[in-house]
């Protein structure tokens, strides 16, 4: 960061937050992520813009004075006053395993496999709980009817974070059942890609081989020169 932009951040105005229990006072700009970066944290877990995967901030606060807790991913919320904050390290998703190719794009498929679906009691606390304003249980009547082009298409903003399964008196896998209804859509119900199965060959027959060599060879700095200069495809 410039000494510049560090000077504009320490000369703005400050909120008191509680990261973990611990009172800091932190930049009012800031996003929950960056104001645990600014009171000395550091982020190891593998967060999306972190050199990780996306959905791994998942973070429950209240503000001082109210009772209800609220849901959010630490790199989209900006931090308030009297910000309570604790993060989700970790929450269990329950992930069946099954073959794509013997699984078949049928309503038995859910009863099966994520039967607890079923046990939706309809309250609406997983949509409530998404931060990417996901209609989750949308989604998952969805899938209960077996209606999976819907379920993906309802889905689709998805970054696994979790979030909605924590708040689910069901015990309900949420991203685990539109992972399931995404995969069984892209391949026994989307429209075939031509164009991209002949790529996929291409790569296997290594017609790319020799470019993705000198690719590999070249400095770190200018291969994201050229990723960003690349020519992207209207």
């Amino acid at each position: 960061m410039s000494e510049k932009k560090t000077n504009d951040i320490e000369n703005e105005e400050k909120v008191h937050v509680f990261i973990m229990g611990k009172e800091y006072a932190v930049p009012n700009s800031l996003t929950i992520m960056t104001a645990m970066e600014y009171a000395g944290y550091k982020l190891v877990r593998g967060v999306g813009c972190r050199n990780g995967f996306c959905g791994a901030c998942a973070t429950i606060y209240r503000i001082k004075g109210e009772n209800e807790l609220k849901t959010c991913l630490a790199c989209q919320q900006q931090v308030e006053e009297g910000m309570y904050i604790a993060t989700l390290p970790f929450f269990p998703m329950d992930k069946r395993v099954f073959n794509i190719e013997n699984a078949k794009p049928t309503q038995q498929i859910m009863m099966q496999l994520y039967p607890e679906i079923y046990s939706c009691v309809g309250c609406n606390a997983c949509t409530k709980a998404c931060p990417q304003d996901i209609n989750v249980m949308q989604y998952i009547a969805y899938a209960q009817r077996g209606e999976f082009e819907k379920c993906a298409e309802e889905s689709f903003d998805c970054v696994m974070c979790g979030i909605c399964s924590s708040r689910c008196p069901a015990g309900i896998s949420h991203n685990q059942v539109a992972l399931l209804a995404r995969r069984l859509n892209g391949k026994y119900i989307a429209p075939k890609s031509d164009h991209l199965e002949k790529r996929v060959q291409d790569i296997l027959d290594g017609l790319y081989k020799n470019d993705m060599d000198a690719i590999m060879s070249e400095p770190v700095e200018e291969i994201k020169k050229d990723y960003n200069n690349r020519e992207i495809e209207k």
